[in-house]
């Protein structure tokens, strides 16, 4: 059993965290996506004029609600928020606006605008709440199955492995919803493993409230994982005494509103009412008017297509997660973690069920079924499990030679094309691959901003990340083998 330690001094969960958060930082998605650039022109609105409208940029993106006279983003406003300080600094540092270039893509000077403003954003939001919700996944899979390797092959299979690496290049909400819903299981997971009622447990509990709070505001669907989390947390506190539980609930309770307040008072801001939502006035969906705004039930044949599917199918952007449905079935025969498996099995699922039920259960242009995203970090805990099943070297290797599949497979989706078209059938294979990668059609931090060409860019990143990989993976397995032979340590 690897002996606990804390992440404060672990230099490979901060060595993990470095990696992701390079390798999701060095990437960037189009800037004009539909659904990065409404989230955008909503941020520049707030910091420019002071207020939600998007009537100027409303010809420039088809992710619109109208109210009126007035066109708004159609979005929860959680990335919108989230983009305002840096859409402030970039105004602030550069002395640009928005008013002085001409509102059109071709538009060299807005264009530049635009992508400044987007990249910042995706880097201090999605690509760093991956990051650390890796580094976090990382000490939960250790802590569960007594070894850093387990715990660092679901980890990066999870923020490298699968399609939230590339989700995370991108002011889409759902590498970030997702990523929350991680930060607040492992907040449970530690908080309830330290004396009751203690000082650090209800400052857990205020992360894991702050935390499922803010994915709400980001993605209003987290609130279908967020119950689930907090029936498992009141479970895990079921033996506590009532002095014990009742400042931890408040934390937790209280924070989870705090966090959520923001949305009702952009909705109170920009339509009047906190209960007013941009997704009441969609303009161009009609299937939004499906059901509860385009969700009704669960179609088996969606659930098919999302998990094998060649268009939308999530084995085919993350072949290693074949694995993880039996990582998490051998946790779950073990009574010590049994309530994890059930929590973690829940979480992996219901994504995927809700993909299922929407109308626009192929998300457009997308490469991998993006709605189930916030199912991938459980998965992970999938690997995590999987990798004690091994017990030999041969094993382990074809295990990371699987994982090393998908990595290059995200690689190429991170570097070249997140939005795959919805009309090609192989959508790996043929827009991202042949379209995309092998033309060098990348989007890297080295060619958009520091003069290389972009496989050049691409080259920058593998000189630094490969090693980086490299070395944290060695670092794990000595790890283990110190905690086995305590006395080489």
């Amino acid at each position: 059993m690897t002996r606990q330690k804390g992440l404060r001094r672990d230099p490979i969960a901060w060595l993990l965290f470095a990696l992701v958060w390079f390798s999701c930082g060095w990437f960037g998605s189009w800037e004009f996506n539909p659904n990065n650039a409404t989230r955008m022109y909503a941020a520049v609105s707030l910091v420019e004029q002071g207020d939600a409208t998007i009537d100027e940029f409303a010809n420039l993106t088809i992710d619109r609600a109208q109210f009126g006279e007035h066109f708004y983003t159609d979005k929860a406003p959680g990335m919108t928020l989230m983009a305002v300080p840096f859409v402030a600094l970039a105004d602030a540092v550069t002395g640009d606006n928005a008013e002085f270039h001409r509102i059109r893509n071709e538009d060299p000077g807005f264009n530049r605008f635009i992508k400044i403003r987007t990249r910042l954003t995706a880097v201090f939001t999605s690509a760093l709440f991956v990051a650390i919700a890796a580094m976090l996944l990382f000490d939960l899979g250790r802590g569960i199955t007594g070894s850093n390797a387990a715990g660092l092959f679901g980890a990066i299979g999870y923020a490298l492995g699968s399609i939230a690496w590339g989700w995370a290049t991108t002011i889409f909400g759902h590498a970030a919803s997702g990523a929350m819903l991680v930060i607040a299981v492992w907040a449970v997971w530690r908080g309830t493993r330290i004396p009751a009622g203690s000082r650090a447990s209800i400052g857990y509990a205020a992360l894991a409230g702050l935390a499922l709070g803010w994915g709400v505001v980001i993605e209003p669907p987290s609130v279908l994982e967020a119950l689930p989390i907090g029936i498992w947390a009141l479970w895990r506190m079921r033996q506590w005494t009532w002095p014990q539980r009742t400042p931890v609930m408040i934390a937790a309770a209280g924070m989870a509103l705090i966090a959520v307040l923001p949305l009702f008072a952009y909705n109170a801001f920009a339509f009047g009412s906190p209960f007013q939502s941009g997704y009441a006035g969609v303009t161009d969906f009609a299937g939004m008017q499906q059901g509860f705004f385009g969700l009704t039930y669960p179609k088996p044949h969606v659930l098919w297509e999302i998990v094998f599917g060649p268009r939308r199918g999530i084995l085919w952007v993350s072949p290693v997660l074949v694995l993880a449905p039996i990582g998490l079935a051998w946790l779950y025969c073990d009574p010590r973690h049994r309530d994890i498996a059930v929590i973690a099995i829940v979480l992996s699922i219901l994504p995927f069920l809700y993909n299922a039920a929407y109308y626009y259960w192929d998300g457009g242009h997308s490469t991998g079924p993006r709605h189930a995203v916030p199912a991938l970090g459980f998965l992970g805990l999938g690997l995590a499990s999987f990798w004690t099943l091994l017990r030999t070297g041969i094993g382990k290797l074809l295990a990371a030679q699987l994982l090393a599949v998908s990595i290059a497979i995200n690689l190429m989706i991170a570097a070249a094309e997140i939005a795959a078209p919805d009309f090609f059938e192989y959508a790996v294979w043929r827009s991202v691959l042949l379209e995309r990668f092998a033309p060098g059609y990348l989007r890297t931090v080295a060619d958009e901003w520091l003069g290389f060409t972009p496989w050049e860019g691409l080259g920058i990143w593998a000189l630094i990340a490969l090693p980086l990989l490299g070395l944290v993976a060695w670092m794990a397995l000595r790890a283990d083998a110190e905690d086995r032979n305590p006395l080489t340590a």
